[in-house]
């Protein structure tokens, strides 16, 4: 990943350091096994771990250039580490990617736990706003076009609970990828032990594949990358939104802007709503790898290797991309500035066309059928698009005042009425942040 997107974190889940290290433990978590089961003896294995050192780089390089097999290259340098013993017992019974997958449903799963991390806190605070704005009074928007009053606590509730569903899905993708394999190069233990892969996998918090072939099924990686990108598009939905309302039109929300910051290198008045609109942008490179990972779970046989160099790319980078996302719109929410005078203004562009609805209800309750009440709030509402008149006149205007009076008209245009219809879905909301609180304290107590 090109180090402006990069994610400190999860790059070092992902580096050849770590990934070498995660190899070497598994590699000697199976000499262990096999010690335990009685295969090998147990003062040899002691001795390899005793001499177990991360090989070389350049020493890999040389042997994999000679090998051209990264695994079997890793081996022998490891072998070479670990004396005589470990050149006899070390991959014993093993195919290479017992040691990848099992490897790499790790950094997976490790990666997952840090953006759920970083995605508790963005919720946290994205709820208090949401209950900070639950009377923040703004124009609901459909089609782009002004339909009704509503709340800024709202709009931003519903997004809380669309990234609490997408924490649910990257929870589920966690538990599911959470799984090893020590079963041989058909996943049928020809040169292994069931009893050895439930060693091992104990051994590194996994449970081990119910059934295998010479790798781990690639549904289970689809589904992670396909949660990933669900929350990397629920986000982009959010960015979108926080741009919307950017516009200078709406002019109701902008993103921090410090004193030394330049918006533009031509028109010093800019000050664009970059960040939300990387993350629409990043969130397109994420999507991208979903068809990466549908197109790696169909493979020859027991596994051919088409998958290997496209996870590659798509588990670091998306990982990376997602973790940097996440942290992006916290920062975006942070230190954002909502303009709730201009959200109160922007109530009124329309001169009262936002009403319309519930003055179609009262018509009806009055006793017009459905037609008739629309046929007439229409009328007058068109007669507001077309002209200078407010849609008050044109109603009064229009409306028999037998059915409706001025002042009942009037009363119907209190942009709050229906404000306190929301207290349930904030009362829910207030429950999450409860339950969020712990368990956000909780997740750094175990950092």
């Amino acid at each position: 990943m090109i180090a402006r997107y990069s994610s400190p974190a999860i790059a070092s889940i992902w580096s050849s350091d770590a990934t070498h290290r995660l190899w070497m433990e598994i590699e000697l978590l199976v000499v262990e096994g096999w010690a335990e089961l009685g295969v090998i003896p147990k003062n040899e294995a002691e001795l390899i771990r005793g001499n177990a050192q991360l090989p070389n780089p350049g020493r890999l390089a040389g042997l994999e250039a000679r090998t051209q097999h990264e695994m079997a290259a890793f081996v022998d340098a490891l072998g070479e580490m670990c004396g005589p013993e470990g050149r006899r017992w070390i991959h014993f019974g093993l195919t290479s990617s017992d040691v990848l997958d099992t490897a790499l449903s790790i950094q997976i799963r490790k990666s997952l736990l840090q953006i759920e991390q970083q995605l508790d806190d963005l919720i946290d605070t994205l709820i208090q706003r949401a209950l900070n704005h639950r009377a923040t009074l703004c124009v609901g928007r459909t089609h782009g076009i002004h339909a009704g009053p509503t709340t800024f606590g709202h709009r931003l509730a519903v997004a809380c609970f669309q990234l609490d569903r997408d924490r649910t899905r990257l929870q589920q993708a966690r538990q599911i990828i959470s799984v090893g394999k020590i079963s041989g190069a058909l996943g049928n233990y020809a040169q292994g032990e069931p009893r050895l892969e439930q060693l091992v996998c104990s051994r590194l918090d996994l449970t081990p594949s119910c059934a295998s072939t010479q790798i781990l099924q690639r549904d289970r990686h689809a589904q992670c990358l396909y949660a990933m990108a669900s929350l990397a598009t629920t986000l982009e939905t959010f960015a979108l939104e926080i741009r919307n309302r950017a516009r200078t039109e709406a002019g109701e929300i902008r993103e921090s802007f410090s004193a030394t910051q330049k918006g533009s290198s031509a028109m010093p008045h800019k000050q664009n709503p970059i960040l939300s609109e990387r993350i629409c942008g990043l969130a397109r490179s994420i999507r991208s790898q979903v068809q990466v990972g549908f197109e790696n779970v169909s493979l020859w046989h027991e596994r051919d290797i088409s998958h290997s160099s496209a996870e590659r790319i798509a588990f670091p980078q998306t990982c990376e991309l997602l973790s940097y996302s996440v942290e992006l719109m916290h920062q975006i929410v942070k230190g954002w500035h909502v303009d709730t005078a201009r959200m109160r203004k922007n109530l009124e562009i329309t001169r009262g066309l936002i009403y319309s609805e519930r003055i179609l209800h009262f018509l009806i309750l009055r006793g017009l059928t459905r037609n008739d009440a629309y046929r007439q709030v229409q009328a007058a509402a068109n007669e507001t698009l077309d002209g200078e008149v407010s849609f008050l006149d044109a109603l009064v205007a229009q409306i028999d005042p037998a059915l409706a009076t001025r002042t009942e008209l009037l009363e119907l245009m209190k942009p709050d009425q229906d404000s306190d219809k929301l207290g349930a879905m904030f009362s829910q909301l207030a429950r999450m942040r409860s339950r969020q609180t712990g368990k956000v304290d909780s997740s750094r107590s175990r950092q």
